[in-house]
């Protein structure tokens, strides 16, 4: 059974934020990048398992998955998919799990 994915309001600013900065060079880039993060987002609705628990935090129902140099980070729940936060790999990790309430 396919879980319904849901985006926090906190990752969908992350996507126009990546957005906005990848098309500063370039449009075509920016679009292909946010192409890739929504299909990624879709597939873990089939299959959420298929992430990597995230090392920093300690619940195995919060993994990522990488897109190019972004991190995908979600929570698995009963019935859906909550897409918490889109950041760049060499970020620091930090208030992710304030995104989860």
């Amino acid at each position: 059974m396919d879980h319904i994915v849901r985006w926090s309001p906190e990752a969908v600013e992350d996507i126009e934020a990546i957005t906005e900065y990848i098309a500063r060079d370039s449009e075509y880039y920016a679009r292909s990048i946010v192409t890739e993060i929504l299909s990624v987002s879709r597939h873990i609705a089939e299959f959420p398992h298929i992430g990597r628990c995230v090392p920093e935090l300690s619940d195995e129902n919060i993994r990522e998955r990488f897109i190019h140099n972004y991190r995908l980070i979600y929570r698995i729940e009963t019935e859906c998919i909550l897409i918490a936060s889109v950041i760049h790999g060499k970020r620091l990790l930090e208030n992710v799990e304030d995104r989860f309430e």
